[in-house]
């Protein structure tokens, strides 16, 4: 059986497949096909890949012809999906229903690992966790960057710094590595969440945890965040409207699943905050949280910082392609059967069933 990955349209710098995972395919018994120069841009030669035993093709297009099962970071394109054989098996980090949804057919099976149940066993193909977790980590590098001032507390002959204060809105893997990022860096952290579970993983990690007076557990079953109600949602705003003027960054992690981001930062909580703050909304691509937020921009309101980032994997493509390049490998492992030496769909998999694509 035939496993192949092509190159990423730009601006996308993540890949699918690393020489580490080029390897493990290979004791799995399965053939690799890549296009020539896959991984150029992540400093990976084809003879990085040869040495694996994979086979370099000239063009995608042979790489989309004779593949059993594709891996990509994204959703192919219109063009890429129509030279795919019939019965091939597809594997995408991410699937968007409102834009995806008409290319799905029964002429190929597509896997999306952004749903995932999480159960243990899905826990080594989790590549929402593992990316995020990188999100939230970069999202504080970035926002000091633009902060341009000292975060941990310094005492000089000259006088003494204070410690930045950071806010982080979601509590979530995101939020949590953001947290972890931040203390490390000698600021003074808070962060708050409609979950009230992350109290106490927020106060593990060094961090004060703001709450909603009265507020309920907004979790579902599946361990997520679900709308909140009108009433929590103004009791909210007052609670972030007297954090906001207070704090220096504030990093925005909020999320519901299938749902547009939630709006929490508004225009009013903005024009309190002290000239020279920063707001990373890493909700920009699903609508944000932060009024002003715009993807790929950053936009100055009265002397703060809003930054909006749609991929930040691409501001380190490399640990974040080898991690994503685990995931879905232990993800393929599940999916290949050894002995019947194809890939097999078993819908009594929660795994399998979860993550297939119905029309």
């Amino acid at each position: 059986m035939n496993v192949g990955s092509t190159k990423e349209k730009n601006p996308e710098k993540r890949i699918s497949i690393t020489p580490d995972t080029s390897k493990s395919f290979k004791n799995l018994g399965l053939n690799i096909f890549l296009e020539k120069g896959y991984g150029d841009s992540l400093g990976y030669t084809d003879k990085n890949y040869k040495d694996t035993g994979a086979e370099i093709l000239n063009s995608s297009e042979e790489v989309l012809s004779r593949s059993n099962l594709l891996c990509k970071v994204n959703f192919p394109t219109e063009k890429e999906l129509s030279i795919i054989k019939e019965n091939t098996h597809l594997i995408v980090s991410n699937y968007n229903p409102e834009i995806e949804k008409k290319f799905l057919n029964n002429k190929i099976k597509i896997f999306a690992l952004n749903l995932l149940p999480r159960i243990t066993r899905a826990q080594s193909m989790d590549v929402l966790s593992s990316q995020a977790n990188l999100a939230g980590y970069r999202a504080v590098i970035e926002s000091i960057y633009e902060y341009q001032k000292a975060v941990p507390m310094m005492m000089t002959a000259a006088g003494t710094v204070p410690a930045a204060k950071v806010l982080v809105v979601g509590a979530g893997v995101a939020g949590l590595q953001a947290i972890a990022t931040a203390k490390r860096l000698g600021a003074i952290v808070s962060a708050t969440d409609v979950r009230l579970t992350a109290k106490e993983q927020v106060e593990s990690l060094g961090g004060k945890f703001l709450t909603v007076e009265g507020s309920e557990n907004l979790e579902t079953k599946g361990g997520y965040a679900k709308e909140a109600s009108e009433d929590f949602k103004k009791k909210q705003a007052e609670m972030l409207e007297n954090a906001a003027s207070k704090n220096d960054i504030i990093i925005c992690t909020a999320l519901i699943p299938g749902r547009p981001a939630p709006r929490i930062i508004t225009e009013k909580m903005i024009d309190k905050m002290k000239s020279g703050s920063v707001i990373f909304d890493l909700a920009v691509a699903q609508g944000g949280n932060a009024a002003y937020s715009e993807v790929d921009k950053i936009v100055n309101k009265n002397g703060t910082k809003i930054i909006g980032i749609s991929n930040v994997m691409n501001k380190l493509p490399l640990t974040a392609s080898n991690l994503y390049a685990k995931n879905l490998f232990s993800f393929v492992r599940n999916l290949y059967s050894r002995e019947k030496k194809q890939f097999v769909i078993n819908l009594e998999d929660e795994i399998i069933k979860n993550t297939l694509l119905k029309e």
